[in-house]
């Protein structure tokens, strides 16, 4: 496609856009044109009836000259005229001044050499629909001017002057409907809250509107060699719709543009800044065919990028990025509690056989915006995922040793307190110095602190793990391997492991009782774990039935409903020092 052609074509698409969001009130040539045929019309019956003297028309037994429907057609020329003046701007007035002077001659010379005094009337007729035309064409660019500069708000960002994600769905929408193919883009600057947070905001503001600038002069310059449309949608976040490319490279070359242009030195107030961004995009028609649609898959693969990080900083959407709405306003809310330290924790407390108090272990908890809790069934994938998980460990086992510090020192109790300890955190190489640093500020001996691992550890980095609990175990810290049985399962590595306890997974506790099998093999995971001088505990219990079956085959420790629910840590410290309340 020819530049010039493109450039129009991209011109005349977009300003189709926004007259049809302005809702451009000028009708069709074809209802110019009948009106203009109907004032001919109503002005030649005008002349008719006025030369029809002593004519009548009987209506309903009363003669009626036909001279009195002279003003009737009159009024109905006058409407076309207002009619064309009103729906046709400057064109409208233009013809309707033409052909109400054309008239004026005729009405003089009837009046002054024929001596007509009937042409008075016509006279005055046109020279007031003239001043009358006037004002409702001034009142009518008035109104343009006024709609115009609503228009320009509702479609442009006001700060960069870009068009917003309203104008930016709208030209989608137009480009689906004629079947063109385009891609949006998604577009989030690196690290600029820290400029609003040092710089302040009018700095940040300009370092936008700079970026904004930028970009738009690489559009409409065609810098890029595709026809682009660039749009802010608000914070630091653009799109950019992207058409007239032959092939992916061509896309990711217009965006490798943009990236470059954004790139160079941003001076503001004799300060120097760089900045990059992370541009996801999807496809029209190939990734989806609804607007909405296209905005998330876009924002899913610029998530992606974010991600990922490394140096690559472009990427295209695939099925695997889609998250559901619900998981994304899940993660803010994980990284919201973590920039605020808001994550909290429950305890549930953990028993002996006999139902003597052994300790508590301590479970992440996480609200949502409403104050309603997220299970954390829906927000520890998420957190995994998301690479958070570490973060949610460090939390929740700091404020709750930090808790259960004062407990145990007020209450004299030998109570232990567990977390869980994710495989990602485990194998960070600042875990042990992160230990250290909650056994020193919590004050908890170390010998009253059990974390929890799965044995899938086991499977990703043997080596390194074993290293890792050694140092964790010469601290006084208790170890136990959780979810027993769902992973690596081998009497090999158990036999070898550094652990003090197995904790047999809910999943075998719930079927324990509706098979002999399924009872056996509780049983021998017990065995296994006294064999090995390993204590054994068993999760979610929640039946007595459950309760009687473990009682009778050996389990010496217990965890679930059936005992107590998790709690607050107000009514975890009831629990441990009755005697206080």
């Amino acid at each position: 496609m020819p530049k010039d052609t493109a450039m129009s074509e991209k011109k005349i698409s977009i300003e189709r856009t926004l007259d049809r969001l302005s809702g451009n009130r000028q009708l069709s040539i074809r209802v110019y044109l009948i009106a203009l045929l109907l004032y001919f019309a109503a002005h030649i019956m005008t002349v008719v009836m006025a030369r029809t003297q002593g004519q009548m028309l009987v209506i309903m037994g009363t003669p009626i000259p036909y001279s009195t429907f002279t003003g009737v057609f009159s009024s109905l020329g006058n409407i076309c005229i207002i009619i064309m003046v009103v729906f046709f701007n400057k064109i409208g007035l233009l013809t309707s001044v033409l052909l109400l002077l054309l008239q004026l001659p005729m009405m003089i010379v009837n009046f002054a050499v024929q001596n007509s005094p009937n042409s008075i009337p016509g006279l005055f007729n046109n020279l007031l629909t003239l001043v009358a035309i006037f004002f409702i064409y001034l009142n009518n660019r008035e109104i343009e001017k006024n709609q115009k500069r609503m228009r320009d708000q509702a479609v442009t960002d006001s700060l960069t002057s870009l068009p917003n994600r309203f104008a930016c769905t709208e030209l989608m929408n137009d480009l689906m409907r004629r079947g063109i193919p385009f891609s949006i883009v998604s577009v989030d600057l690196d690290n600029f809250k820290s400029i609003n947070d040092t710089m302040g905001h009018e700095v940040g503001d300009k370092v936008l509107i700079e970026v904004a600038n930028r970009w738009k002069y690489l559009a409409d310059s065609w810098g890029s060699g595709t026809i682009d449309f660039v749009a802010r949608l608000g914070g630091d976040e653009y799109a950019m719709i992207i058409r007239g490319y032959h092939s992916n490279k061509d896309l990711v070359n217009t965006l490798k543009t943009y990236q470059a242009e954004l790139e160079k030195k941003i001076t503001i107030d004799d300060c120097d800044y760089y900045m990059g961004a992370c541009f996801g995009y999807a496809e029209y028609p190939a990734d989806a065919d609804n607007t909405g649609v296209l905005f998330s898959c876009a924002d899913a693969a610029m998530h992606e990028v974010k991600r990922l990080g490394g140096s690559n900083r472009i990427l295209h959407f695939t099925a695997d990025q889609i998250r559901t709405e619900r998981t994304l306003e899940i993660e803010r809310t994980l990284r919201m509690a973590l920039e605020t330290d808001s994550l909290f924790f429950r305890l549930q407390p953990q028993y002996d056989i006999s139902r003597n108090l052994y300790g508590f272990e301590a479970l992440a908890r996480l609200k949502d915006t409403n104050g309603s809790l997220i299970p954390p069934a829906e927000f520890i994938p998420i957190a995994e995922k998301a690479g958070l998980i570490d973060q949610i460990d460090y939390r929740v086992f700091r404020k709750a040793a930090v808790f259960f510090g004062k407990l145990i020192h007020e209450t004299d109790t030998p109570l232990m307190l567990s977390t869980n300890i994710s495989v990602k955190h485990l194998m960070k190489n600042s875990f042990i110095d992160e230990m250290r640093e909650i056994l020193r500020t919590s004050n908890v001996p170390a010998e009253r602190l059990s974390i929890d691992i799965t044995e899938s550890i086991m499977i990703d980095s043997a080596e390194k793990a074993v290293k890792c609990i050694n140092e964790v175990r010469k601290m006084g810290v208790r170890v136990a391997i959780d979810d027993f049985g769902t992973g690596y399962s081998s009497l090999g590595y158990l036999n070898n492991f550094p652990a003090d306890m197995l904790k047999i997974d809910k999943s075998f506790i719930d079927v324990m009782n509706s098979s002999e099998s399924s009872k056996k093999y509780v049983s021998m995971i017990i065995s296994i774990g006294h064999i090995l001088n390993l204590q054994v505990s068993a999760e979610g219990v929640e039946t007595q039935d459950q309760l009687d079956t473990l009682k009778k085959i050996g389990c010496d420790y217990i965890q679930g409903f059936v005992w107590g629910k998790p709690m607050d840590p107000s009514d975890a410290e009831d629990l441990a020092n009755p005697s206080a309340v």
